[in-house]
């Protein structure tokens, strides 16, 4: 097992170390972490990625005026009382947006 000391400004660190990581700060529910980013990306996205990136910002968009929309929420809310499948209704109605793209 690996040795750490622990130098200003960590107060504590977790979890694997290795040369390549980018160390980070956090700032969750009021305090600091640290964190890695191990093997950081270096590429830019492919098409494919940024296809499937618009896909899912079309179908979070879609599924969150579909939630403030009464008038189609009222029926995906009966549709997901009938399904066992989804414990969210969120997760339903962004199930049904993103099969229509």
């Amino acid at each position: 097992m690996s040795q750490i000391k622990l130098e200003a400004p960590f107060t504590s660190f977790r979890g694997k170390i290795c040369k390549h990581s980018d160390i980070i700060f956090k700032e969750m529910y009021g305090e600091t972490f640290t964190s890695q980013i191990c093997n950081p990306r270096t590429k830019p996205f492919s098409e494919a990625e940024l296809a499937r990136q618009e896909k899912f910002r079309q179908a979070s968009a879609a599924t969150k005026t579909a939630l403030t929309d009464p008038s189609t929420r009222t029926p995906y809310e009966a549709e997901f009382k009938e399904q066992k499948k989804y414990k969210t209704l969120y997760g339903y109605i962004f199930a049904k947006e993103i099969a229509k793209l």
